[in-house]
C-alpha cells in the first residue's frame, strides 16, 4: 500500500515530489558545506590576506593563465609580478597603512593587480564608478579623501569634468593624480601636472615586498571602498575589509564549485563587487582563469565566450534579457558553459533563457556589497533568489518582517517588536548582525560614513539590544524557505542593473532652465527588468526637449537618465510636503490613460519625442530599445 507522501500527493506523484525535494535538500546541504569549509581558513588565519593567497596560488599554478583580455594577459606568475610592482610603487610614494588611493580604470587585468598590490602595501583602494559624470564622481572621491588617484588615460576627459567639483577641505593635501597611459586631454607640462604611472611601474621591482616593508595587518583591516547606491540619493562607500574580500571570493567559488579547469567570462563592471570580486575571485582562488571584457555587448558575447573556451559567465538579469531579445547567434549553443552565476534573472524569462542557450546550470543568488544577507539558489528553483531551509536558519539568520509603507520602516507590535511574515507574505528582508566565527557571513562592516551605517541597522527587532541589517528589499519567503524578490523600498528603483535614487536625479533635473519642479519615480515596462525612470515636470511654456536631453545626458549616468517625461501644471504633495509618487507609478506612461503631455527618450534624434500610442506599442512590444 503506497500511502500519502507528506511532501505532495499520493502514489507515484508523491514519490516524485519526495525525490525532487530530496535532491533540493542535497543541493543546498552540499553547497552550504562547501562554502563553510572554504571560509574556515579565512576565519581562522587572520593574518593571511588575499595577496598571501595569491602567493600560494603561484606556487601551484605559476605559468597557467590567470587573467586574460583582448589586449592583455597575465599568468599567475606574471600577475604576482605586477602586484609586486604596484606594492613597491605604493611604498615609494610613502603610502601608510590605511591611506586611500582612488582608481578610475575600465575593466582589464591591470585593474585587479592595482588594488591587490596597494592592499599588500597596506593601502585602501576606492573603486570609482566609471559610469558617473562630473559632480557625482567628485562626490565619490570627496567622501574617501584619497592621497592619490590613478586614472586610466581613456577616462582622463571624464575625470577632468569631475576635477572642478573636488572639495578637499577635509584632506591635508591635494591628491596626487597619476595617469596610466598616454592622455592628450591632460597637459603634463604644467607645475601641478599629473604624473605618468606606467613607466614607474614597468621599472619597479617584481620581487615580493620585503617583510620589513609590510605593515602589520589582519583580515579586519580595510582593503577596498566599493560604492553602492542607497536611499540617500548619492553613492555611499562601503567598507570592504580583507576578510570580506576573501569571504566573497572563497564563498562564491564554493557556491559555483569552481575548479582549475574553469574559465569565467566577466563583462560586469569591476568597480562593483559582482564583477570585481565574485567573477574574478571565484575561479582565481581555485587555479582557474578569467577572460575580462571591457563591457557587455550582446553582439560579441557568444564570440568571446566560445572563442576563449569559457566554462562560466557572470550575469545580471538585464544581461540575460538583452541576450534573449537578440537575434540568433551562430555560436550561442556551441559553448562550453557549465554554469552561469548572478542575480536578477526574472521568472518570466528564466526557462526560455536556459533553454535557448542550453545552459546546464543557473546559480541565482542574492547579495550586496555591504549586506550580510546572502542567499543561494543551489537547486535552480525558477524565480527564487535563494533559499534558507528551516534546518539551516540557525546558521544563516535572516527573516522577512512586516513592513509599514507609511513609516517606511518594519512594523512594530504592541510590545514594540517586529513581526515575521507568514509564508507567501511580502515584507522587508533583515539579517542578524553578528561577529561570530561560526557565522562569518553575518558580519556588517558598514560605510565610510558612520551615520550612513547606522541607518541600515535595525535595533531591538525581536529582543532588547539585538541588531539586524536592513536590506531595503521587499521579498516573500515560501514554506520551503525559498526567497522571491518583489521590489526595492522607498524612493530608489532599479534599472539596467543599477539602483537609481530619485532625489539625486531630481536635483540634476531642476538645474535645467525653466524646470520649476521635478518628481522622479520608476515605472514598469512590459518585458523589461526593474523600472524605467520617469519624471513629472512642472516647466515653463518654452520647454525645450532637445536641450533637456542634452542636459540629462551630461549630468546623469545612462542608467539614471529619465526614459519618460510627463508635463504637469503642479506636483501633488503630502501633508508633510513630500511629493506623491504612488499614484504616478500606478498610472505609468500609457498615453491612452493620461491626458498630460508625455515624452519618451530618443537617442537617435538626441531629444525627447512625443509619446504617441504607436510609439507606446513599440516600447511595450520590445521593438524600441530603451
Amino acid at each position: 500500500m503506497l500511502g500519502i507522501d507528506r511532501l505532495g500527493g499520493r502514489g507515484e506523484g508523491g514519490f516524485m515530489a519526495f525525490f525532487t525535494r530530496l535532491r533540493s535538500e542535497y543541493a543546498y546541504l552540499s553547497g552550504a558545506i562547501r562554502t563553510l569549509r572554504r571560509l574556515k581558513p579565512v576565519v581562522e588565519k587572520k593574518t593571511r590576506l588575499w595577496p598571501d593567497v595569491l602567493d600560494e596560488l603561484v606556487e601551484k599554478y605559476g605559468d597557467r593563465p590567470a587573467l586574460l583580455s583582448h589586449t592583455q594577459q597575465f599568468s599567475y606568475r606574471e600577475f604576482q609580478s605586477r602586484v609586486n610592482q604596484y606594492a613597491h610603487w605604493a611604498k615609494a610614494q610613502n603610502l601608510q597603512k590605511g591611506d586611500v588611493i582612488g582608481l578610475l580604470m575600465p575593466n582589464c587585468p591591470e585593474f585587479l593587480a592595482v588594488w591587490t598590490g596597494i592592499g599588500r602595501a597596506g593601502g585602501v583602494t576606492a573603486l570609482l564608478n566609471t559610469r558617473l559624470p562630473g559632480a557625482q564622481l567628485a562626490h565619490c572621491i570627496n567622501i574617501v579623501t584619497p592621497k592619490h588617484i590613478i586614472v586610466d588615460a581613456a577616462l582622463a576627459e571624464q575625470f577632468l569634468a569631475a576635477r572642478q567639483h573636488l572639495n578637499n577641505s577635509s584632506a591635508p593635501t591635494q591628491p596626487t593624480l597619476w595617469i596610466y597611459g598616454d592622455s592628450p586631454q591632460i597637459n603634463t607640462d604644467t607645475a601641478d601636472a599629473p604624473k605618468s604611472l606606467k613607466p614607474l611601474l614597468d621599472a619597479a621591482d617584481t620581487a615580493p615586498l620585503p617583510l620589513q616593508d609590510r605593515p602589520e595587518m589582519n583580515t579586519d583591516d580595510k582593503c577596498l571602498y566599493i560604492y553602492t547606491s542607497g536611499t540617500t540619493g548619492l553613492p555611499k562607500a562601503a567598507n570592504v575589509n580583507h576578510f570580506r574580500v576573501q569571504a566573497i571570493m572563497h564563498g562564491f567559488s564554493a557556491a559555483s564549485n569552481a575548479s582549475q579547469q574553469d574559465r569565467m567570462y566577466n563583462c560586469m563592471p569591476m568597480f562593483h563587487s559582482a564583477g570585481g570580486l565574485v567573477a574574478t575571485g571565484s575561479v582565481l582562488t581555485r587555479g582557474g582563469s578569467v577572460f575580462i571584457a571591457e563591457r557587455f555587448s550582446a553582439s560579441t558575447f557568444w564570440d568571446d565566450v566560445v572563442d576563449n573556451d569559457c566554462t562560466m559567465f557572470q550575469y545580471i538579469g538585464e544581461l540575460c534579457r538583452y541576450l534573449l531579445n537578440s537575434p540568433a547567434h551562430p555560436k550561442e549553443r556551441s559553448h562550453k558553459i557549465r554554469l552561469c552565476s548572478g542575480n536578477g534573472l526574472r521568472p518570466d524569462i528564466w526557462e526560455a533563457f536556459q533553454s535557448r542557450f542550453q545552459l546546464p546550470q543557473i546559480l541565482e543568488w542574492y547579495a550586496a556589497t555591504e549586506s550580510n544577507a546572502v542567499f543561494f539558489n543551489f537547486d535552480g528553483m525558477v524565480g527564487a533568489v535563494g533559499r534558507i531551509p528551516k534546518w539551516a536558519k540557525r546558521r544563516f539568520v535572516a527573516e522577512v518582517v512586516r513592513y509599514d509603507h507609511e513609516t517606511e520602516a518594519p512594523k512594530r507590535n504592541a510590545e514594540g517588536y517586529c513581526e515575521i511574515c507568514d509564508p507567501g507574505e511580502v515584507g522587508e528582508v533583515i539579517s542578524k548582525i553578528m561577529n561570530d566565527p561560526k557565522r562569518p557571513s553575518q558580519r556588517f562592516e558598514g560605510y565610510s560614513n558612520s551615520r550612513e551605517s547606522q541607518k541600515k541597522v535595525l535595533e531591538s527587532a525581536f529582543e532588547p539590544g539585538d541588531r539586524w541589517f536592513r536590506s531595503g528589499d521587499l521579498m516573500r519567503r515560501d514554506a520551503l524557505g525559498y526567497f522571491y524578490f518583489i521590489d526595492r523600498i522607498g524612493d530608489t528603483f532599479r534599472w539596467k542593473g543599477e539602483n537609481v535614487a530619485t532625489s539625486e536625479v531630481s536635483e540634476s533635473l531642476t538645474g535645467f532652465a525653466g524646470i520649476r519642479e521635478a518628481n522622479v519615480y520608476g515605472v514598469s515596462v512590459p518585458g523589461r527588468d526593474g523600472r524605467a525612470g520617469m519624471v513629472a515636470l512642472v516647466a515653463e511654456d518654452d520647454f525645450d526637449p532637445a536641450g533637456f536631453y542634452a542636459h540629462v545626458c551630461k549630468c546623469l549616468p545612462a542608467y539614471a537618465t529619465p526614459v519618460f517625461l510627463r508635463l504637469q501644471n503642479h506636483i501633488d504633495i503630502t501633508g508633510t510636503f513630500k511629493q506623491r509618487k504612488v499614484e504616478l507609478v500606478k498610472q505609468g506612461f500609457d498615453p491612452g490613460r493620461l491626458t498630460d503631455p508625455l515624452f519618451a527618450i530618443d537617442h537617435h534624434t538626441k531629444s525627447y519625442v512625443s509619446l504617441s500610442p504607436a510609439l507606446y506599442e513599440e516600447i511595450c512590444s520590445g521593438k524600441r530599445r530603451l
